[in-house]
């Protein structure tokens, strides 16, 4: 048996990026894309980061420093929250754990140095909290299709609490795993956990009961298509999360945290001037293209793949130039705004003239 994880994937035909940080491939992209859409693929997401927060005061610095509702939270439980800067600026959209004694987050592979420096800013004499890394003690798998519970059954695992996020410990080869449900994406599926020495054995076991392995290429190719949007491309310090699409993981009600003020005006006051779109473009452009309606910038492209339907894309487009169905100019080609399924938005009130 291969004595590392990276042994195993190796011998599948892995392939990482230059500096080893990122699994691109396996050289199977379409067979995992089609995993993904009717059974189940199996991705590494260990170049992601784990951050731990801890002692009693965990909950209530959590609750403070992000979008969503920490002190309600029990064990077992979790939420989607969002990183967010004193003017509401998107930092990081994050998954939440909540254990006995612990908060385990998952976060985007480029934000866990940031983040760390930006909780600790927000630790003052007294507080009774700590963060640490511990990002290289353990891995992160997902399970993305729709026989992905058909294969955790076959391990003896029961159904988990449909809310996302929330989680059991299982012995998967003898071995405690974090089950979490959600994949990550709109995709049904789980996110696994174990500590790193354990990472062959889990990634063998679900690649022997079926599970297609997939690199970062595939899971780009299903981000964009789905809506997530990413930290340095949709998540910047120039958008909030209401532009972002991220309605889902704000509570508006759960009182004062840091950047709330912001996003309450922006609520209260109907002041989100852009929106995230997907965009079905008619040829390949770089991304930061302008968006264009009738010769007039409108927005800017973010994100880019190539898909079996041609060029697919994420940008933001100013509220009043249009909806689902607008033809707009990107570059040297045209594009359709499309509504992609990650993205939340409240819909408009009625109109009592209609």
């Amino acid at each position: 048996m291969p004595e590392t994880l990276q042994d195993l994937q190796r011998q599948n035909g892995a392939i990482w990026t230059e500096d080893g940080s990122t699994l691109l491939s396996f050289g199977n992209d379409d067979l995992g894309l089609r995993a993904v859409q009717d059974g189940v693929a199996l991705c590494d997401r260990t170049h992601w980061g784990r951050l731990q927060v801890t002692d009693q005061d965990r909950l209530a610095f959590l609750h403070n420093q992000t979008t969503n509702t920490f002190k309600t939270l029990q064990p077992g439980e979790g939420c989607e929250s969002v990183f967010v800067t004193s003017t509401a600026r998107t930092i990081d959209l994050v998954s939440a754990h909540v254990t006995e004694d612990a908060v385990l987050l998952l976060v985007s592979p480029n934000r866990r140095e940031q983040l760390m420096s930006w909780c600790d800013r927000y630790i003052f004499f007294g507080d009774k909290v700590k963060i640490e890394d511990i990002s290289d003690q353990m891995v992160a798998f997902s399970l993305l299709g729709p026989e992905s519970s058909q294969l955790l059954r076959k391990l003896g695992i029961p159904d988990l609490p449909e809310p996302i996020n929330h989680h059991i410990t299982a012995q998967i080869k003898g071995q405690t795993v974090r089950i979490a449900a959600g994949s990550g994406l709109t995709t049904p599926g789980f996110t696994l956990f174990t500590e790193a020495e354990a990472g062959a054995d889990l990634w063998q076991a679900l690649t022997e009961l079926g599970a297609c392995p997939l690199g970062d290429a595939v899971w780009e190719e299903v981000r964009v298509t789905e809506g997530r949007p990413k930290p340095d491309a949709e998540l910047t310090e120039d958008v909030n999360p209401l532009e972002a699409g991220l309605w889902q993981t704000i509570s508006f009600d759960k009182g004062c945290y840091i950047g709330q003020e912001t996003i309450a005006r922006l609520n209260t006051y109907q002041g989100v001037k852009q929106k995230l779109w997907g965009i079905q473009l008619s040829e390949t452009v770089p991304t930061d293209t302008p968006i264009t309606v009738a010769d007039k910038k409108v927005g800017v492209l973010t994100s880019l793949v190539e898909t079996s339907r041609g060029p697919l894309g994420l940008g933001y487009v100013k509220t009043k130039a249009g909806d689902a169905g607008t033809r707009v100019s990107v570059g040297t080609g045209t594009g359709t705004l499309i509504e992609v399924p990650f993205l939340t938005y409240p819909q408009p009130a009625p109109n009592p003239t209609a």
